[in-house]
């Protein structure tokens, strides 16, 4: 189809509008934006945490082993350049000290909260299945108050028959 120049230009308009307003409306899901602000909470907290172990533990961690308060500024020269080796420590450190926050405090609530909701109540002893229809009936019941069926008593398992 060919279209006359005034038409190519709104058509081209048109289609540059729609592209715009999926993508307003792909970014106003409610995942992406939840998605958005989990990454720069965490940007954050990655932060405090690097400033934490820098600024904080490492010099602790420093004082008790009798060395330097700061291990960023350790090297080993070798031929010719710098190894910092000190900077490597602190970014391990974090790294572990994140890892840890992590699981501590998202992994092992999470597991606990998810394992406790797929567990199932224990039956009730007082009930009993029907065998037409698979409803709870009391266990003393001698016919299903949902389908008629007649049930058949239940022995109860005394100590005198388990001899």
């Amino acid at each position: 189809m060919v279209h006359a120049p005034r038409d190519v230009g709104r058509h081209v308009a048109a289609e540059g509008r729609s592209i715009a307003q999926g993508f307003v409306r792909f970014l106003l899901r409610g995942k992406v934006v939840d998605l958005a602000v989990a990454v720069v909470i965490g940007a954050a907290a990655g932060t405090t945490i690097t400033a934490f172990v820098k600024d904080i533990f490492t010099p602790i961690v420093g004082g008790i082993f009798g060395s330097h308060a700061d291990f960023s500024g350790r090297f080993i020269a070798w031929r010719g350049s710098d190894i910092r080796y000190g900077d490597f420590i602190n970014e391990l450190l974090s790294f572990l000290v994140i890892a840890a926050v992590i699981y501590f405090f998202v992994i092992t609530p999470t597991n606990r909260l998810v394992t406790n909701a797929y567990f199932e109540p224990p039956p009730d002893p007082a009930m009993r299945k029907c065998p037409e229809c698979l409803s709870d009936v009391p266990r003393a019941a001698k016919r299903c108050m949902y389908c008629a069926q007649p049930l058949e008593p239940l022995v109860e398992e005394t100590p005198a028959a388990l001899d």
